[in-house]
C-alpha cells in the first residue's frame, strides 16, 4: 500500500495557485488520494483494447462523486485533514481524488430516454450497451417491444470470442446487470430475465442474489439449478468464490445479503466480508485469457442510497466503487497497450446537491462521520422492533444519538455549523416522524410524500437532518435528467472525450473494438 503524501502548507498554496481558473476535476487532480494502486505510465491511449472494463456507477452523477471528494478530503470547518492527520484550521478545505478522477480523459453523457428527460435505469443502460433509445423498464428492445438489440457484451462474445463478466452490488437480474444479456418488454420479468442469464454462456456473473429465481407459480426449475446443468459453478460462500480458477464458468452469489437480497452498503459490510473490489479481482482471475475480456461493473447501491436520500451510505458506495476501479487499473498498469476503462453512470438519483439553506456558503461533511449505518440497516435492525416493541421515543433517541450523531436539544455541543445539537425545530420534526412510523399509516398526503417519499418517516427525517448540518440536500426521491460523467483510462481513451449522448458510449466501443452491429 503506498502512503499518502504529506503536502506541505506552502506547497499546497502554491498549488491552488496553479489551480486557479483550471476545471474543477484538473483542480482536483493536484490532490490524489489514491492510497492503493497509481496509473504507472503517462497514458497515451494508443492500442487496440481487448480488455475492456465498464464500471457504471448507478445514479451516481457529479454530486456523487464530488461529495465523496470532499468526504475523504479536509473539511470545511479545518477539522480533520486525512493526509495529515493533524488539525490545523488556518488551510483552505479540499478534496481528495477518487481513483477515476485522475483518469487521463473525461467526458459528459447525457441520458435520457424515450419516455423521459428522467430516465430508469433499465432504459440507460440499454443505451450504453447497444447505442439505442428504449422506454423507460425496457431492457434491450425498442419502443414496440418487439425488437431486440444486441449488446456490446453479445457482439464481443460472437464476433470475438472474449470472455465477459457481470459483477454487481445489487441482484444480478436487476436492471443494469440485465441490459448486457436480456431482452425484455418489462424490467420486472425477474425469471424470465434469470433464463436470459443462464442462456448468455457469460463466463463470471458475481453479486447479489437472483430476484425471483424461482418462477412465480412455483412450477418451474429454479434458475440457480439449470445455471448448475449448464456448466456454472454456482457459489453461495466466500470459500467456493475464493476457489474459483481461470477458465472457471462461475455464477455467484454473495455469502452475507442484506436488503432485497443485495450486497451489503460499503459501511455495513462486516470485517472480511468480500466487497464490490474483491468480486473484480476475482473477475480478473477467472476471466483473463490472451483472446480478451469484457467486464461490466455496477456499484449498484448508489442508487437505492440516494432514492432513499442517505448522503452517507452513498458516498460509500462510491468509494467502495473507486476502489474496485483499482483492481482495473493494476490490470492496465500489465497491459497499457491492450486494456480500456471506463467509469460512467446511467443517471442521477436523488437530485443530490452540495449546499444548503440552513448552513449558507459552509459545507460541513466531517458530520456525515456520525454515521454508523445505512438507512437499510437501521430500517431492519432497529426500527423493525421499535414497531415490535412499541419502544418510546426517548429510547429511540439514544439509538439515534448512538449511530447517527445527533443529540437531544439541551445537549453538550452546537447546533450551528455542523453541529450535532438537534434544533427544537429539528426534535419537533424526528418526533411527528416517530410518530408516523409507529402508527403503522402508509397513507400520505402530499406534504408527507414530500417529507418521506415510501421510506420509513423516521429513518428519512434523520438522514435529512443529517445531511442538512452537513449541507447537503436532495430534491427527489427518484431519478433526474443531469449528465453522468464518462471517465477514460487506456487504449482508446481519447474518444470519450466531449459532451455526448450516452449512446455514443456504446458506438465509442464498438468502433475501438471493432465490431459489427446487427
Amino acid at each position: 500500500m503506498m502512503k499518502r503524501k504529506e503536502i506541505s502548507q506552502e506547497c499546497f498554496r502554491g498549488i491552488l495557485k496553479l489551480a486557479i481558473g483550471a476545471s474543477m476535476f484538473a483542480a482536483m487532480a493536484f490532490n490524489s488520494h489514491l492510497n492503493a494502486q497509481q496509473i504507472a505510465a503517462t497514458p497515451t491511449g494508443k492500442g487496440t483494447p481487448k480488455y475492456v472494463f465498464l464500471f457504471i456507477g448507478d445514479g451516481m452523477s457529479y454530486p456523487q462523486i464530488q461529495s465523496s471528494a470532499y468526504y475523504i478530503g479536509k473539511d470545511a470547518a479545518g477539522i480533520v485533514d486525512v493526509v495529515k492527520k493533524s488539525e490545523n484550521p488556518s488551510d483552505s478545505p479540499y478534496g481528495k481524488n477518487l481513483s477515476f478522477m485522475n483518469f487521463p480523459v473525461a467526458g459528459s453523457a447525457q441520458t435520457y430516454d424515450a419516455t423521459s428527460f428522467a430516465p430508469d435505469s433499465a432504459s440507460t443502460a440499454t443505451s450504453i450497451l447497444t447505442g439505442q433509445k428504449t422506454h423507460s423498464s425496457s431492457i434491450n428492445v425498442d419502443i414496440t417491444k418487439k425488437k431486440k438489440f444486441r449488446t456490446i457484451a453479445e457482439q464481443l462474445r460472437d464476433q470475438k470470442n472474449w470472455k465477459i463478466g457481470i459483477i454487481s452490488t445489487v441482484n444480478l437480474n436487476h436492471a443494469t446487470p440485465a441490459a448486457a444479456y436480456a431482452h425484455q418488454a418489462s424490467r420486472k420479468s425477474n425469471y424470465p430475465i434469470g433464463l436470459e442469464l443462464v442462456a448468455s454462456n457469460f463466463d463470471y456473473f458475481a453479486g447479489g442474489a437472483l430476484m425471483e429465481p424461482q418462477d412465480k407459480n412455483n412450477d418451474k426449475e429454479s434458475i440457480y439449478s439449470l445455471a448448475q446443468k449448464a456448466g456454472y459453478k454456482v457459489c453461495f460462500t466466500q470459500k467456493d468464490a475464493a476457489a474459483l480458477k481461470n477458465g472457471d464458468k462461475a455464477l455467484v452469489v454473495a455469502e452475507k445479503l442484506a436488503d432485497a437480497d443485495s450486497m451489503n452498503y460499503a459501511q455495513d459490510a462486516e470485517k472480511g466480508e468480500w466487497t464490490l473490489r474483491d468480486y473484480v479481482k476475482k473477475g480478473i482471475e477467472v476471466l483473463d485469457n490472451k483472446k480478451g475480456f469484457f467486464m461490466e461493473i455496477e456499484g449498484g447501491k448508489i442508487d437505492w442510497a440516494c432514492h432513499a436520500n442517505d448522503a452517507r451510505s452513498s458516498i460509500a458506495d462510491t468509494l467502495a466503487l473507486s476502489d474496485a476501479v483499482e483492481e482495473a487499473i493494476d490490470f492496465y498498469n500489465k497491459h497499457p497497450k491492450e486494456t480500456l476503462i471506463i467509469v460512467t453512470a446511467d443517471h442521477e438519483t436523488g437530485g443530490l446537491t452540495i449546499g444548503f439553506a440552513g448552513t449558507d456558503y459552509n459545507l460541513f461533511f466531517d458530520t456525515l462521520k456520525n454515521q454508523k449505518i445505512s438507512y437499510a440497516k437501521f430500517d431492519s435492525d432497529y426500527v423493525a422492533n421499535y414497531k415490535k416493541n412499541n419502544t418510546s421515543f426517548d429510547a429511540v433517541m439514544k439509538d439515534i444519538t448512538a449511530q447517527f450523531g445527533l443529540k437531544v436539544p439541551g445537549s453538550e455541543g452546537t447546533s450551528k455549523d455542523g453541529g450535532l445539537v438537534l434544533t427544537d425545530y429539528e426534535y419537533s420534526r424526528i418526533k411527528e416522524a416517530y410518530e408516523k412510523t409507529m402508527s403503522g399509516d402508509k397513507k400520505l398526503d402530499q406534504r408527507e410524500y414530500e417529507l418521506y417519499g415510501t421510506y420509513e418517516p423516521l429513518t428519512v427525517t434523520v438522514t435529512h437532518i443529517l445531511n442538512n448540518k452537513s449541507g447537503i440536500g436532495f430534491t427527489s426521491y427518484s431519478h433526474t435528467g443531469l449528465p453522468v460523467p464518462v471517465f477514460a483510462l487506456g487504449a482508446g481513451q481519447n474518444e470519450f472525450a466531449g459532451y455526448y449522448d450516452n449512446t455514443d458510449i456504446y458506438n465509442k466501443m464498438a468502433a475501438l473494438t471493432k465490431v459489427v452491429k446487427d
